[in-house]
């Protein structure tokens, strides 16, 4: 290769390299003429999108805290109405046995002699359980109800074809709801053989579900 043809092709080198800074350079000047033509934002709607992202963040601040809030009285409420929940039951069996012993006594042994001692246990008995109502544990009125495996616990069967199927018929032991818990379900017995209990009429609601 002769000294021309060297210097020939450093020539061509130089241009290409040349060219290509002039590119670069062109397209970054495009680049700032670009940036140079948006305009500059409104201090005024950067102070607006600014409040309005503060607004949100402040509301649900203020939901999570009012839930909070709800969540705390709805646990506090139940603290007080289910507190004594196992004491009730234990005084509820206290009460069973009262009864018991109440209707261990044949009538014919009713004198006059123990007169004042039935008497005696039978208004114990009776202020227990009202105690007991003033904490808001309330007896199931079973008997004549339609059987109910959320409040009633079914012991045996009275095959009765004149009674409506699944009607409690007898109580064996009174059951008790403290709120809207049940406390102890009442033992019963229920019919059988008898036409099937009607059920409730379904409502509006109930159909549109």
């Amino acid at each position: 290769m002769t000294d021309e043809t060297k210097k020939n092709g450093t020539d061509e080198q130089i241009k290409e390299t040349v060219l290509d800074l002039e590119a670069e350079m062109d397209a970054a000047a495009a680049e700032d003429i670009a940036e140079e033509a948006q305009p500059e934002p409104d201090p005024l709607e950067v102070l607006k999108a600014e409040n309005e992202k503060q607004r949100d963040q402040l509301l649900r601040l203020a939901a999570e805290m009012e839930n909070l809030r709800r969540r705390t009285a709805r646990d506090v409420k139940d603290a007080k109405a289910y507190a004594v929940t196992a004491f009730a039951r234990d005084m509820l069996g206290v009460s069973d046995n009262l009864r018991r012993a109440l209707d261990a006594i044949p009538e014919d042994k009713r004198t006059e002699e123990i007169k004042g001692f039935i008497e005696g246990v039978e208004m114990t008995e009776r202020s227990m359980l009202s105690g007991l109502e003033r904490h808001g544990v309330k007896k199931i009125e079973a008997e004549g109800a339609r059987f109910d495996p959320n409040i009633h616990q079914a012991m045996f069967e009275v095959p009765n074809p004149e009674i409506p199927s699944n009607t409690v018929v007898q109580v064996v032991q009174a059951g008790y709801m403290i709120g809207e818990r049940v406390l102890r379900p009442a033992m019963v017995g229920v019919s059988k053989g008898g036409p099937k209990a009607e059920q409730p009429a379904a409502t509006e609601a109930d159909k549109s579900e």
